[in-house]
């Protein structure tokens, strides 16, 4: 079964985080990268650009409207994903809790895809 696992993580802590932190915290997230791409887990996965990158096309009346930046007003934002082959949930969750970033505070969603 394929799991998503996305990265949610308070953008502006991320921002203000000190260089050198983030630069160990990267070399922390490529290790564990390799590590399920090793394993035969990850299909694939991302960061992604800041938020102030981000455009959202939403339906008015018939017609699309486009809206730079990020369709919900949250604290965290999505960070990134990990697209991962799993035997179940717990093998998924055993996969997310080693993700690095949780010990800085982001948070790992877990969820199936829909296969229909």
């Amino acid at each position: 079964m394929q799991y998503l696992l996305l990265v949610y993580t308070d953008e502006k802590q991320w921002m203000e985080m000190p260089e050198a932190e983030k630069d160990k915290l990267w070399a922390e997230c490529h290790a564990y990268g390799q590590q399920i791409v090793g394993s035969g887990h990850l299909l694939a996965g991302a960061p992604l650009q800041p938020t102030a990158t981000a455009t959202t096309l939403r339906a008015n009346g018939g017609k699309v409207a486009i809206i730079d930046g990020p369709f919900a007003e949250t604290k965290e934002v999505l960070l990134g994903y990990h697209l991962v082959e799993c035997k179940d949930l717990d093998e998924a969750i055993s996969i997310g809790a080693r993700f690095p970033g949780l010990r800085v505070g982001s948070a790992l969603e877990i969820r199936p895809l829909l296969v229909r």
